[in-house]
């Protein structure tokens, strides 16, 4: 299926509604063309993704400034240039800190609830096999995991033990589960 400026539209005016799946889609159409912008200006692949992440969180936040004269993955590229721009300069004055712009707002439009696709393929793995795939994933995926579905946390009770920004939990995590299925995908096709 061709995926159209109108189709982007729509899961941009569904996300804004908080459809959980709207915000997946946005997050997995523009990971790597936001990823991939940050790691041509930065060559380095953990701050990249921290960046990519925050990016992400910060936009789903402003959702409702978003201006649809412009190409979404333009506005996004343009919060992430921001962002590895404050990044620098915060590092440049050495008081950089591991927080981002969040607000009350977005912890109501990111529901916290009903299993996804990729919630149904984990738990539907054997433990051995699935903890074998969870080792594939970076290690900051593992711990999102990890603390969500074999310690049973709240998104909030994650972001306190890992002293996260509450909205970067929910896109890690949605990042990481979506690795994962991939990786589960690939090794029952072997």
């Amino acid at each position: 299926m061709e995926i159209t400026e109108e189709y982007i539209q729509e899961k941009i005016e569904s996300a804004k509604n908080g459809k959980q799946g709207a915000f997946n889609f946005l997050l997995h159409h523009y990971w790597n063309q936001v990823y991939g912008f940050q790691l041509k200006r930065i060559h380095n692949e953990y701050e990249a993704e921290e960046i990519t992440i925050e990016t992400f969180s910060k936009a789903f936040d402003k959702l409702d400034t978003y201006n649809s004269s412009y190409t979404f993955g333009t506005w996004l590229t343009t919060i992430s240039k921001n962002i590895q721009i404050d990044r620098h300069r915060k590092k440049s004055t050495s008081i950089f800190s591991k927080t981002a712009d969040t607000s009350e707002e977005l912890f109501r439009k990111i529901p916290d609830h009903a299993p996804t696709a990729e919630d149904k393929l984990i738990t539907e793995q054997n433990l051995a096999e699935l903890l074998r795939f969870i080792k594939q994933l970076k290690p900051h995926y593992q711990d999102v995991i990890n603390l969500r579905y074999f310690q049973e946390m709240s998104y909030n009770e994650i972001s306190e033990n890992l002293e996260e920004p509450l909205n970067n939990v929910k896109v890690r995590l949605l990042r990481a589960r979506k690795l994962l299925a991939e990786i589960i995908k690939s090794n029952s096709l072997l």
